[in-house]
């Protein structure tokens, strides 16, 4: 960690980046990689997880081999801007909500969905509507080159 900014130091964001690629890395390889021993390492990761810097580890998932090849983003406005900005509240329980993020802009929350046809986004999008009183403005995703990369690098 750096002593001004808080910011992890080199060899840290180094084991980030490796980690945000293979979240199952061992200690050893992950030594191995930049040069410090298995002991260090771990100390280093634990260190990482304590200050927040490593939040969980996940798998990823094959959505279309789990039924779920259809990928779109609704971005979200109120009807009324008057009322409460609770949409990510009202939303939580709508499980085919994989992210929500707030945005500047013309809409308020972009949502990231996976269902499994066409038919199944046109119902989601009636739910989200209704639950939280929204206009929607959908894109589908025609294939996904890539997903998730560290920006950490190497």
């Amino acid at each position: 960690m750096t002593a001004v900014t808080g910011e992890p130091e080199e060899t840290d964001r180094r084991i980030l980046g490796l980690l945000a690629e293979d979240g199952r890395m061992s200690f050893t390889d992950l030594g191995r990689a930049t040069g410090l021993s298995t002991s260090a390492v771990h100390q280093r990761v634990k260190r990482l997880e304590a200050r927040g810097l490593i939040a969980g580890y996940g798998a990823v998932v094959d959505h279309d081999l789990v039924g779920l090849p259809l990928t779109a983003f609704i971005s979200i406005r109120p009807i009324d801007p008057s009322q409460p900005d609770d949409s990510p509240d009202r939303l939580a329980g709508l499980p085919e909500i994989e992210s929500c993020w707030s945005v500047a802009g013309e809409e308020s929350y972009i949502l990231k969905v996976r269902v499994g046809t066409p038919a199944d986004l046109e119902d989601l999008l009636a739910r989200v509507r209704s639950a939280a009183n929204v206009s929607t403005r959908t894109t589908i995703v025609l294939s996904t080159p890539y997903e998730n990369r560290s920006v950490l690098g190497d």
